[in-house]
């Protein structure tokens, strides 16, 4: 089986920090490959991958402003779909622009689509769904009006973060700063039960970072860090004594919430999107509607069993179960 796997170009393929697309198909292209499957990973120049790397987008257009995001978009697609005869099945990481050279090429195609943002982008997932095996990340993240071949949860290598037992007695927020992942909500709630706040992540959103977070930032009781990757990521994820997960929109999926729990870290999230499927409400966090009852929860969580958070990721989030379920989706429309 040989599979083209065509990975965004925000950033280089694993991210160095930030970047959940190109982290989730780092992971899968590793795995697969670590299962014997040929894989051709078509992502930036500076990308690293045990298959074979074909590359012709020089960096991340997120980390060098000299690519221009447009041109080399359209340029990586075209070095792929060139070459789409030298492959049993395309897997498309990368959105839909790929889907209006779909109907170009024999090669079958499969697109995860890591959110369905909203209706707007149906004109390019509707019209290519008799073409393109749709993938959900999620049941929370599946559109009514699209035809989905399977709902695939991501997988994480469970390895890569350890068990910390103990934990601390500080919270985390781990996430983009923007009023979608609830960084001032995390805040709030922090100095509500007077408890030390860890802020980590990328500042997506500079006048809500300098009007509702950086203000309140002291480096003592709130704490922000940076986008954090490697050693520095894990040992924050493992740390805390919660992560707090205060979402203000339906997140498809949250990769530092199956983290989080593989380091035994539970997790109290607002209860939308995804999150009542990764969450077991009392077991592994608390699922929430709002910050007084993110309080409560508080003061609920040396009631959570660290180890039982670890088990719930080995047993639902490992990368060789997602890399698995692609497999048999794979092998499916092969035939």
């Amino acid at each position: 089986m040989k599979i083209a796997m065509l990975a965004p170009i925000s950033w280089r393929t694993p991210p160095r920090h930030y970047g959940p697309w190109e982290l989730v198909t780092s992971l899968l292209t590793e795995a697969l490959v670590a299962k014997g499957i040929n894989v051709t990973l078509f992502a930036t120049q500076d990308s690293i991958t045990a298959g074979t790397l074909a590359a012709v987008v020089p960096a991340g257009y997120s980390e060098d402003p000299a690519v221009d995001a447009k041109v080399w978009e359209f340029r990586h697609l075209a070095h792929l779909f060139d070459r789409a005869g030298e492959f049993d099945l395309i897997h498309n990481q990368a959105d839909f622009p790929a889907h209006a050279f779909s109907h170009l090429v024999p090669t079958p195609m499969v697109t995860t689509i890591h959110g369905f943002s909203s209706d707007r982008i149906l004109p390019m997932y509707k019209p290519y769904e008799d073409r393109v095996h749709y993938v959900a990340i999620s049941q929370a993240d599946r559109s009514p009006q699209l035809r989905y071949a399977a709902t695939i949860h991501h997988g994480i290598p469970i390895v890569d973060f350890p068990f910390d037992p103990q934990g601390s007695e500080d919270l985390l927020f781990f996430g983009r700063i923007h009023p979608d992942k609830g960084a001032r909500e995390a805040i709030d709630v922090a100095k509500a039960t007077g408890r030390r706040l860890l802020m980590a992540g990328i500042v997506q959103d500079e006048g809500y970072y300098r009007e509702q977070v950086e203000p309140l930032i002291d480096g003592d009781q709130i704490r922000y860090d940076g986008p954090l990757g490697g050693e520095a990521r894990v040992r924050a994820l493992g740390g805390a004594k919660a992560l707090l997960h205060l979402i203000n929109f339906d997140e498809p999926f949250g990769l530092s919430v199956a983290e989080a729990l593989a380091c035994g870290t539970p997790v109290i999230a607002t209860n939308r999107g995804s999150m009542p499927e990764l969450i077991g409400h009392g077991v592994t966090g608390f699922l929430v509607n709002n910050s007084a009852e993110a309080i409560e929860a508080i003061g609920q969580l040396d009631g959570i069993d660290r180890a039982a958070c670890r088990r719930a990721a080995e047993q639902r989030f490992s990368v060789d179960r997602m890399a698995d379920e692609y497999l048999a989706l794979y092998r499916r429309i092969l035939g």
